[in-house]
């Protein structure tokens, strides 16, 4: 494919277009989109009864893993985000291109986790199964509607972001607290269920769980665009951290105050509609179906915005392959184009579970390599505490390797798609960049 510089204009970006309230919409609305609604059966499913405590034990992986971002975010604000950093730390190399391509890949797949979510709850107003094709078709349909929203620029996204996590965080938080009460606020669960929780399964869940929160990352694809980014990038961060904090253990505990664990893991791909049946009876059915609506569409644009800037400035970078297809425009709308092109074909071939599993095992692998750059390379430039990095990477380590352990034993067809995804990757990269190193010397 050719460059940039012979097929259509380079990336534009609008600073100060965003706010420290619409950047933490738009962090908010990629992770509770992808979250609690998508990710809550699928935990429980590994964890058990201790599923709400995984959410909490994730976040703490969390904060560490925030660590790096914030610092780098502070010091190198940039529409990059993520591949900026790597860039800062490893040069222009093939672990930065292909560190920054599995971040943009994992972004990628929870578009398409979100978007299946959107088509699997909205199918529950009508009593349609979840494995009907149905399902493939709305959530194809969300993402086109992403699409169209996203071009009409930053603002209207802002402003959407804004209204639409209002929405939801205000409802999720009605429909948890509404859980608690009519149960009586009893998060007692069965001793003997519990002992049956192995260790692994525990931390496989949290690997899923931290999937949850990753979507604080899409800040950092935006930071040359938000107000002040120096101060900003890395208080907006914190702030979508904490409030999805707030709402998953919140939310998690209603679930298990309403649900036994088998009837979760029976309805694993739509666990809140399923809660706020005994809770609420019809009524909740549809108030849950229509935040989840809400959630997920806003999730999807503010992941396809975010991910598709930092693939556009991968692009001015020269750390990817780039090609216009005949359309015009800016390298910005090409890179909305190829996003949400790539979501569909996920969306309509792969389920929810191997989508999230996908997922997680690219973004921690892409994470531990963001860690290990920051504190080999960078620690000392930006003042980041060497204890900190480290432990960051030892908790990686051993989330995705319980993981790993686990998807050996019951979906060795995860672990065979990630690495042959992660090889292609990686030798993709190699081959371009020499390729491209090579014309460059030839030309100078």
């Amino acid at each position: 494919m050719q460059g940039q510089s012979h097929h259509g204009q380079s990336a534009q970006y609008q600073k100060n277009s965003l706010s420290v309230i619409s950047a933490v919409s738009m962090g908010t609305g990629v992770m509770i989109g992808a979250g609690i609604l998508a990710l809550t059966g699928q935990i429980a499913e590994l964890a058990g009864p201790l599923f709400p405590l995984a959410f909490l034990a994730a976040a703490i992986v969390t904060a560490f893993s925030a660590y790096s971002y914030v610092k780098m975010s502070n010091a190198f604000p940039s529409a990059g985000g993520i591949g900026m950093f790597l860039e800062k730390a490893y040069g222009r190399s093939t672990i930065t291109a292909a560190s920054a391509l599995l971040m943009y890949f994992s972004m990628v797949i929870n578009e398409s986790l979100v978007a299946r979510t959107f088509g699997t709850y909205s199918v529950q107003l009508f009593d349609i199964p979840s494995s009907s094709w149905i399902v493939t078709a709305l959530g194809v349909a969300v993402l086109i509607f992403a699409f169209l929203i996203n071009i009409s620029g930053n603002r209207m996204i802002g402003l959407f972001s804004l209204i639409m996590a209002f929405i939801k965080i205000a409802g999720i938080l009605i429909f948890a607290a509404g859980g608690l009460w009519l149960a009586n606020f009893n998060f007692k669960v069965n001793e003997s269920a519990v002992q049956g929780t192995s260790a692994t399964g525990f931390l496989a869940a949290m690997a899923l769980a931290i999937l949850a929160y990753k979507g604080f990352t899409t800040i950092t694809n935006s930071g040359s665009e938000i107000i002040d980014p120096h101060k900003n990038v890395g208080r907006s961060i914190v702030i979508s951290i904490i409030v999805c904090v707030v709402v998953y253990s919140l939310v998690a505990f209603a679930v298990a105050s309403n649900l036994s664990i088998i009837e979760i893991i029976a309805a694993k791909d739509y666990a809140l509609a399923q809660a706020a049946r005994p809770a609420f009876g019809d009524f909740g059915l549809w108030f849950t179906v229509g935040l989840a609506i809400v959630a997920t569409i806003s999730g999807v644009i503010a992941s396809v915005f975010a991910v598709s800037r930092m693939l556009a400035m991968l692009t001015d970078m020269k750390l990817v392959p780039h090609s216009h297809f005949g359309m015009p425009g800016s390298i910005q709308k090409h890179t909305l184009v190829y996003t949400v092109v790539i979501a569909i074909f996920l969306t309509i071939f792969f389920d929810l579970s191997r989508i999230a599993s996908l997922g997680a095992i690219f973004y921690i692998t892409m994470d531990i390599a963001v860690h290990w750059g920051v504190f080999r390379y960078l620690r000392k430039e930006i003042n980041a505490n060497g204890f900190v990095l480290i432990s960051a990477i030892i908790f990686d380590v051993i989330v995705l390797g319980a993981f790993l352990m686990v998807k050996v034993q019951t979906d060795l067809m995860v672990i065979y798609a990630a690495l042959f995804g992660i090889a292609l990757i990686f030798i993709g990269e190699r081959l371009f960049l020499h390729r491209n190193y090579t014309h460059q010397s030839d030309n100078s």
